[in-house]
């Protein structure tokens, strides 16, 4: 893998033509034929709707359980004390800042649309069992909570911990091409990466559109009720380029003015909402419910995973298209987007503590929502208000505001939904369009692209969003996302296998530390710090050392130790790159090995704090802060001081780690 970088070498952000090109072309063509031929492309896509669930319904099922399995492998296993980022990395975020940053990713105008629509259709026209039942309410909460549980969740954690991974771990851009490298290394670079990358964008975008297109029509829904004006392709034109106008403002004023601040009012907004419908509406119910729906839903989680409905009639695999293949494919294609959102914010955490974090944290909200929004649509059904159901057959969107007039201040109750629906509609279209872009871009990943590129994206999205709700509504934004994330599924299968590599990698560099036979490390003259005093040694251990000494040390003795083996090396044919000024505090040496693992060793100076006890009286040092001059391999710094080695015990100690890299090198074959 590739080591650290330098800071200087780092590339500003620039277009990537064949990623953009290659990906603006798709969007724009596809948009421009579905607009120009609506009723045609109506047609194909209801049909591909049909041939695709009949065709790949197992596939979507089995794979999507696959990423599951996979990251909770991760989790449980040896692996997940492995860090995103090195070894002596430590998390960019607290943990409080972190789980609400996680938190707001679970939120969208989505569980508006489907918290009070998706029970009701479960309940009326279940896939299974007796229609309008009490059992078919119940097995409704739980298809709802499996299509928001830990399947899609388990998706998004696959692409950011696999992004934060090489990224953070190794060095490598932020991109989705950075996963690929265990498997076909520098070639990232060329036209594989390029497909993965194109992959990654037309996925993301037809996951925004259908995003985007329910979210349209959940506002036009709400004026609609407000006003009495009927919904129209005319009105959701408007509300488009009203949205489209906002994001282009949004994205011009950057990221901390913008989304930022419209993310935390939406979340505030959102969270106000859900507890007035659980404490205004039946809460005893609706708490026992919530309990009983989580019980459910863990506990038939197995079944459902694989749940084919093979032994129904034919009529099952549509039903299975419209719903969980539909809800598969629309995870995996907005995958590339969250991914990116939540791998930039969890540097520095453990693969252990992320998949857990990831998986449970925004999960909670979410299935908590759908429960006392989902229960409360029921308890109006089975309570006399009988229209609900079939408004949300007819008019999904519908449902909730139908719901919420029952609700003391009715109206104010409908215009925060109405509102809480524009923001995230408006911070869906700009954050989504800042992630497509920075995917069209190489260079410094944590630069975002320039704001035209956003602004085309966002207008892009809206195009898409636009032609497809003028395809035929809610199915074609259904067709499209399972066909558009069918590639990309594949994709992911590649980065499971990636990502085991890699991580497999990683344990075994940590064997070969404890397998390699190092002659040095058998006398006992050249271990860490040993020197042929022992008062010497005292006088070392008790020493808290200055800048200059420490820059002093690592330019009279360090350098010269770390020259000879690079002379060394390079006589023996290696390649061999070296940066020996020490005077931006760093030195380093790498070693190549081909396509194989590079070794890297580094000298660093680090400033510490003082202990206090050492500042007290006597011949003690008084200064606040000391240097030490610490080694740093591939995966981090090791921890110790190299200050009061001599040039031998430096070299020695250079030669003790590369033996062990090169026993790593033998254990991976």
């Amino acid at each position: 893998m590739p080591g650290s970088q330098d800071r200087d070498t780092i590339q500003s952000v620039t277009l990537n033509r064949a990623v953009f090109y290659g990906a603006a072309l798709i969007i724009v063509l596809f948009s421009s034929c579905v607009l120009a031929f609506p009723e045609q492309a109506s047609l194909i896509l209801g049909k591909a709707q049909t041939w695709a669930s009949a065709t790949f319904g197992w596939y979507y099922m089995l794979v999507v359980a696959f990423y599951l399995g996979f990251v909770l492998f991760v989790a449980l296993s040896r692996y997940g004390d492995i860090k995103l980022g090195p070894d002596h990395a430590t998390p960019d975020f607290s943990y409080g800042s972190w789980a609400a940053m996680l938190f707001s990713a679970g939120i969208g105008s989505e569980l508006l649309f489907f918290g009070a629509s998706e029970p009701l259709d479960h309940l009326l026209l279940p896939p299974e069992g007796v229609a309008g039942s009490a059992q078919a309410a119940r097995d409704g909460m739980v298809l709802t909570m499996m299509h928001w549980g830990l399947h899609g969740w388990g998706i998004y954690t696959l692409v950011a911990m696999a992004l934060a991974y090489f990224a953070y771990r190794h060095n490598l851009p932020l991109a989705l091409r950075s996963a690929f490298y265990p498997l076909i290394g520098d070639r990232i670079n060329g036209p594989v990466g390029h497909a993965v990358d194109i992959f990654g964008i037309v996925g993301t975008m037809f996951g925004l559109a259908t995003s985007l297109g329910i979210g349209v029509m959940q506002i036009n829904s709400g004026i609609s009720f407000l006003t009495g004006i009927a919904q129209s392709h005319t009105m959701q034109v408007i509300l488009i380029v009203v949205v489209m106008g906002a994001a282009t403002l949004s994205a011009v004023s950057g990221v901390d003015k913008g989304i930022r601040r419209m993310s935390e009012l939406n979340m505030l907004l959102a969270l106000l909402m859900f507890f007035f419908v659980l404490f205004t509406g039946p809460t005893a119910h609706l708490l026992n419910t919530l309990v009983q729906n989580f019980g459910d839903y863990f506990t038939s989680l197995p079944r459902k995973t694989f749940d084919l409905y093979a032994y129904g009639n034919s009529g099952k695999e549509r039903w299975l298209g419209s719903w969980t293949v539909f809800y598969w494919a629309w995870w995996i294609a907005w995958s590339p987007f969250v991914g990116m959102f939540i791998a930039r914010i969890s540097r520095g955490r453990t693969l252990r503590e992320f998949v857990i974090g990831v998986l449970l944290i925004p999960m909670g909200f979410t299935l908590a929502w759908l429960s006392v929004f989902g229960n409360s649509a029921l308890s109006f059904f089975q309570h006399g208000m009988k229209q609900l159901g079939n408004i949300a057959l007819s008019e999904p969107a519908m449902a909730v505001y139908h719901m919420l007039s029952s609700y003391p201040l009715a109206t104010p109750l409908i215009v925060l939904a109405v509102a809480i629906c524009f923001i995230f509609f408006v911070t869906s279209a700009d954050s989504g369009a800042l992630v497509v872009a920075n995917l069209s871009c190489t260079g410094d990943s944590s630069s975002d692209a320039p704001n035209w590129l956003r602004i085309f994206w966002a207008a892009a999205v809206c195009m898409l969003t636009l032609s497809l709700l003028f395809a035929g509504d809610y199915t074609s934004l259904q067709t499209a996302v399972v066909l558009s994330a069918l590639p990309f599924s594949l994709v992911l299968v590649l980065f499971v296998v990636a990502m085991y590599r890699a991580l497999h990698h990683e344990k075994q560099r940590d064997r070969s530390r404890s397998l390699a036979i190092a002659s040095p490390l058998l006398n006992g003259r050249y271990r860490p710090g040993h020197t042929s005093s022992w008062r010497r040694r005292l006088n070392r251990a008790i020493s808290y050392p200055g800048r200059d000494m420490v820059y002093r040390f690592m330019d009279e003795t360090a350098r010269p130790a770390l020259s000879k083996v690079v002379e060394v090396l390079e006589e023996k044919g290696l390649q061999v790159e070296s940066d020996l000024s020490p005077q931006d505090f760093s030195m380093s040496i790498r070693v190549e090995h081909g396509d194989e693992a590079p070794f890297v060793y580094g000298v660093q100076m680090q400033g510490y704090s003082t202990p206090s006890f050492m500042r007290r009286g006597g011949n003690l040092p008084t200064a606040s802060r000391y240097y030490r001059a610490e080694v740093h391999l591939w995966e981090g710094s090791q921890e110790y001081d190299l200050v009061g080695y001599t040039e031998e015990q430096i070299i020695n100690d250079i030669l003790d780690h590369y033996e062990r890299h090169l026993q790593f090198l033998h254990l991976i074959r």
